[in-house]
């Protein structure tokens, strides 16, 4: 069975021959022109492509109601802003973020990696320190309290590559491209932001982290 695809674009042109190529990769696409049905549609996709700019609730707006109501749903935002702000608020929920013009076979190519990371794994759950890890669930759990932690898509994502190589240091470049998919630049503190604000979440003592370990001049990993 194909994959359904949530699409939210309220430009015509852009959304009819965007739905047409992804119909033709042998995806099935829910069009809509904006997002005040998002969620009920959203019950049965597999991914939902957002644009920015959109009637009535923004995309921003759509795509974080549509986090809260489906926490494992990958969404991917579109948008012709291109500034460092727009991004970051953009992935503070969202998996990926897409600037306008895009090549068709790039979208196409985003959204497998999505999928892929969305498969469905074991449900037993990983012990890190004081939290239950469910991957098929993408739910955290603090054993401490019995409450879920909730994390942003980019949160998870970090989170989940470290998980995947526990016990090994894994450089800022290596992070960053396999969560962002672009070559790291030096200097950029977003992924340090990121692992600032997963800590604030995960850690008992976010000052002195037992989770998430920074290795001076390397980068980051999970202690087991």
């Amino acid at each position: 069975m194909s994959a359904s695809i949530l699409y939210i674009e309220d430009d015509r042109e852009i959304g009819g021959w965007v739905s047409e190529f992804l119909r033709d990769k042998g995806y099935e696409v829910r069009w809509l022109l904006s997002g005040e049905k998002a969620i009920e549609e959203a019950a049965s996709c597999a991914v939902a492509v957002l644009d920015v700019m959109l009637p009535g609730l923004d995309g921003f707006t759509v795509g974080q109601r549509l986090k809260k109501a489906y926490p494992g749903l990958p969404i991917l935002m579109l948008s012709a802003r291109t500034s460092i702000d727009d991004k970051l608020q953009g992935l503070e929920f969202a998996d990926d973020y897409l600037t306008k013009p895009f090549h068709p076979d790039e979208l196409a190519a985003r959204l497998e990696v999505l999928l892929r990371r969305s498969v469905v794994k074991s449900a037993e759950p990983i012990r890190v320190k004081h939290l239950s890890v469910y991957e098929n669930e993408n739910r955290i759990v603090n054993e401490d309290t019995g409450e879920e932690m909730l994390l942003t898509g980019k949160q998870h994502q970090i989170f989940m590559y470290l998980l995947q190589h526990v016990g090994r240091v894994m450089t800022k470049e290596q992070i960053y491209e396999s969560v962002w998919g672009e070559s790291y630049i030096e200097g950029d503190k977003t992924l340090m932001v990121h692992i600032r604000y997963l800590r604030e979440k995960l850690e008992r003592d976010p000052a002195n982290p037992e989770i998430i370990e920074t290795v001076r001049g390397l980068g980051y990993r999970v202690r087991a």
